[in-house]
Formats: C-alpha cells, structure tokens, sequence
C-alpha cells in the first residue's frame, strides 16, 4: 500500500477532452486543470476552445486549442498525433462531444439518426484507437460520455440519443475488457449538468425544469465542474485504479442503472 501519494497525482498528465468549448467538457476540462494536468482542448468552433484555454491557462494549467468536428473520423488520427507531439503523449482521453436529434421517430430522418452514432461511438472508437499507443506507455485512462436516457422506462422522443449512447456504453464495456492487459482503464458516465443547452431549456420551459429537478432525489441539477469534473478527476486517479468498464452515474441519483 502506498501511504504517501502526491496530493495532486495527476499533476503533469496530458488530458485530450473532446467537446471541451463549453458544457461538461468546459467543467472537466477546468477539474482537471486544477489538478496540474495540461489539457488540449478540442471542439469545433475555435472562439469557444479559446475562452476554455484561457480559463484554464488562468489557472495555471498549460492548454492549447485543437479545432476538429469529430464527426470527421479521418482526421482524428492527424489530431491525436498533433496533441502527442505538443505535450509528449496523452494520459487521459475524454470522448464528450456529441451532436444529436432528438423527437418521435417517425420524425427522424436516416441523417439525422446518423449523426448521433458519428459524433458518439464512431468518433470515440476513432479517438481511442489512435490514443491507444499513447495511453498504454504510462497506463491511462478513457473517460466516455453515455446518458442516464439509456435507462429510461419510456424512451419516446429519446430513441436516437439513447441507441447512440448504448453503443457508446457498449464500446466503453469492450475495449476495457481488451485493454485491461495494456494498463488502459475505460469507464463511462452518464450525468445530469448544467450545460448551455439545458439552462435554454429551463429558460423556455421553466415548468418542465422544474418538474424534472424534482424527480434527482439530491435537488439539483449538477454543476460541469463541481459535480461532474471532480468526479472525472477521482476517475483519473490512482485511487480508481481498480475501477474499468463500468458506467458511473453522475445525476443526483436520479436513474436506476440496476
């Protein structure tokens, strides 16, 4: 047993977090920043990864900008080489971005539905492959997005975000299986934030927020940093070395996972 651990041990760790311009992505990113870990930001929109990298160089914290639509599987390996090469590896890989529809499915389109699956699994699939020769040197860590919406008794409205986010668990349930062996740990979570997209949602249907906030058995809805970044950071840490394949829900309690 090691009974002196460093108080930041992830301090000096490499972290690519997808998504990362605002929302959760923002939050983790900020966690982990705090903790000393140099964090290359990636997103779509160059303005957005900008105000992160400030925040996060505001904090200490060494961060850099890298613009890439996930969806764009392509030029993922490019850009995870590109991230090794500014920071000498890669520790942590966060898969968050996602872009998605939602509605009856009736309603849906084939592209629609598509983009889901591009911007989830097929994205992080991409990402985790061309990490893996990265994050096997020094036993790292993948932390992937999924939702509390896979779980649902009635999935109406719901059904291409949630098949999505099932593969993705799915994938995350894999490669832990497969790169436990190489020192790789993945875990999925699935939280409840207050992302941008949610305060415009209580914003125009303050009823609904309310009625849903009702039902998180903690009262709230979680903060991207508070709630879900320092849960990311636990996750990254030696003290959840024993801890892979597993989902980690981050609502409130909200959902039964079983």
């Amino acid at each position: 047993m090691n009974e002196h651990r460093s108080v930041r041990p992830l301090e000096g760790k490499v972290a690519a977090v997808s998504g990362a311009g605002q929302g959760v992505g923002r939050g983790i990113a900020l966690a982990l920043a705090s903790e000393g870990v140099r964090v290359a930001v990636l997103g779509r929109t160059a303005a957005r990864l900008e105000a992160t990298c400030e925040l996060l160089r505001a904090r200490g914290a060494e961060a850099e900008p890298f613009v890439l639509d996930v969806r764009d599987t392509e030029r993922v390996p490019g850009t995870v080489e590109a991230v090794a090469a500014r920071f000498g590896g890669i520790d942590i890989l966060v898969n968050n971005a996602y872009t998605g529809s939602y509605g009856p499915l009736l309603t849906l389109s084939d592209a629609q539905f598509r983009e889901g699956f591009e911007s989830g699994p097929f994205a992080a699939f991409a990402f985790m492959n061309a990490a893996h020769p990265y994050l096997r040197r020094n036993g790292g860590v993948i932390i992937n997005l999924v939702t509390s919406a896979m779980v649902r008794w009635d999935l109406s409205t719901y059904g291409a975000y949630a098949s999505a986010k099932t593969a993705l668990r799915t994938l995350t349930r894999a490669a832990a299986d497969e790169w436990g062996r190489d020192g790789i740990r993945v875990n999925a979570i699935a939280p409840h934030a207050v992302s941008p997209a949610y305060a415009k949602w209580q914003d125009t249907h303050p009823e609904e927020a309310a009625e849903f906030s009702a039902t998180i058995p903690l009262g709230y809805v979680g903060d991207c940093e508070e709630d879900i970044g320092r849960a990311v950071v636990m996750l990254c840490g030696p003290d959840a070395r024993y801890l892979t394949g597993a989902t980690v829900p981050l609502d409130g309690g909200q959902a039964n996972f079983g």
